[in-house]
């Protein structure tokens, strides 16, 4: 039996892909534009959290263990947004916190692990929250994808499967800066069963991470200039999501992954993110879709490995092309396969 002074959480959360970036932020996690990602099904982190009742206590108290180790980088960040959320979750004053948690896909590379993994964590937290407080949340995944932020911007999107939006922008109902929103109603069938196959060109750590990114964006010349853009594009992509033009797609959300790294190699301090086999498999992907005349599409994040998109009815001439022709660019020849996700799960009895 469960001793009345403990609980337990335990849940499952995607990562998710942006079709239009987040890159540039402001305030407590604000993002400078908005952005639109649709989540993964394969990308997961699973987090189970055990909360021990205890005396008040000046500091969160937490044990961290990241695929069954202990992880102390990992855990002073947490620790750190804790503290954060402390002010709404105040029952952390009084519970220690045994944190396990661990992922299906490489961390810290650019495939965004920090949304799974913050997604996952706020879900606990609401979860730990009903249960302790013994109120229910009247807007759970509201809640939930507001606290994802606070951890990590993206974070807040893969609270809800299929597409989302997070972002204020004028004459999108809803659109918020605080929390995501899902747009599954808005979205034609074309675009219902995207798969997303991960090319894992870098395994290893990233050499400038996401946060110090979005802060060189601040005295970026052309800063203002992204901002506008990415609005634009977010209302011309929403306007393709539901009209189902394929080719626009396509043309969008490689000019936006491109973008993302142009702004990162002017940088007042420049760096690269990309590999020379990212190019090459870029190229490749030009080449095969001029070809062929597949509905397939890359699309970047903050890092050298590659998203490969494509719709549900080319998946065999699509896995065919990454065998064939792009395993060997991938380290270890490791790559991830990915459908439209559904969102994330409450792992029950955990």
């Amino acid at each position: 039996m469960k001793d009345n002074n403990q609980r337990f959480a335990s849940w499952q959360s995607p990562s998710n892909i942006a079709l239009v970036k987040y890159w540039g932020k402001k305030g407590q996690q604000l993002p400078a534009n908005p952005s639109i990602s649709f989540t993964l099904d394969n990308a997961l982190t699973h987090t189970q959290i055990e909360a021990i009742q205890t005396e008040n206590q000046s500091q969160v108290s937490i044990d961290f263990y990241f695929e069954n180790a202990k992880n102390p980088a990992f855990e002073s960040k947490i620790l750190a947004y804790l503290e954060i959320a402390k002010s709404e979750f105040n029952w952390l004053a009084n519970h220690k916190l045994i944190i396990y948690s661990k992922n299906t896909f490489p961390h810290s590379s650019g495939i965004a692990s920090s949304a799974s993994a913050f997604s996952a964590l706020a879900l606990c937290l609401c979860d730990l929250h009903e249960q302790i407080i013994g109120v229910s949340l009247p807007n759970f995944f509201e809640k939930a994808s507001y606290w994802a932020r606070i951890g990590s911007g993206s974070a807040c999107r893969s609270i809800y499967g299929g597409f989302n939006l997070w972002g204020h922008s004028n004459n999108i109902t809803n659109s918020s800066d605080l929390h995501a929103i899902n747009i599954d109603e808005q979205i034609h069938q074309n675009f219902k069963t995207l798969t997303d196959t991960i090319l894992i060109v870098e395994k290893g750590k990233k050499s400038v991470s996401s946060t110090q990114g979005h802060a060189l964006l601040k005295e970026h010349p052309f800063a203002k200039l992204r901002y506008e853009l990415a609005d634009a594009n977010t209302h011309q992509l929403l306007s393709i999501l539901k009209n189902g033009d394929i080719k626009a797609f396509i043309g969008l959300v490689e000019s936006e992954a491109l973008m993302l790294h142009a702004l990162m190699m002017t940088s007042p301090t420049p760096f690269i993110l990309m590999k020379p086999n990212t190019v090459a498999v870029l190229e490749k992907i030009w080449e095969f879709r001029n070809q062929t005349d597949l509905n397939l599409l890359f699309t970047l994040d903050a890092g050298a490995n590659v998203h490969l998109i494509s719709t549900a009815e080319h998946n065999e001439q699509v896995q065919n092309f990454v065998k064939n022709e792009l395993v060997g660019y991938c380290q270890n020849g490791l790559y991830f396969r990915n459908a439209t996700g559904q969102g994330p799960k409450n792992i029950k009895n955990a």
